[in-house]
């Protein structure tokens, strides 16, 4: 019995490493026909496991500190689309965006990276449609599967 159990558990490993390789790996999220001109543009964007990519420009904070769900956010932003055309943006640098994160209110790739910048940090972000606004869109200014790009600065944070 021992014998026959050996036998068999090598190959029982070696099945199940392979059926859950594919479970860790990336998949790309960004429209093949976007992807060249994101990997173009910003050639260093690191990219997240769920797809997103990002660029530092500004460090921030460096205590390691980071917003929460539930915490207040101050983010100043400006939103384009891949061709550059701006369809959103903080009106007055004096008046960041003020909103509570973990609310729905805003999109699955703006939780996500707020959720790990620092105080003071500025990035460029970009979206794969899936985590902005997906198949629908936003019209009129912004078109179905369209990947978003954001130049976000993390003004502040604090619990309510």
């Amino acid at each position: 019995m021992n014998t026959l159990i050996r036998r068999l558990a090598l190959p029982l490993f070696a099945l199940l490493a392979l059926c859950a390789a594919p479970l860790h790996a990336q998949r790309e999220r960004i429209p093949m026909e976007d992807l060249e001109l994101v990997e173009k543009r910003w050639p260093t964007a690191k990219r997240t496991y769920t797809g997103l990519r990002y660029v530092i420009e500004k460090p921030g904070d460096a205590s390691g500190a980071t917003p929460e769900k539930g915490m207040v956010v101050s983010v100043l932003y400006k939103g384009m689309l891949l061709n550059g055309t701006v369809f959103d943006q903080s009106k007055d640098a004096n008046s960041p965006l003020t909103i509570r994160l973990g609310r729905g209110e805003l999109i699955q790739g703006w939780e996500e990276a707020l959720q790990n910048m620092h105080k003071g940090e500025k990035w460029i972000l970009i979206v794969p449609p899936e985590m902005g606004y997906g198949a629908r869109g936003k019209p009129p200014t912004i078109p179905r599967r369209a990947t978003l790009v954001f130049e976000m600065e993390l003004v502040d944070f604090k619990k309510s």
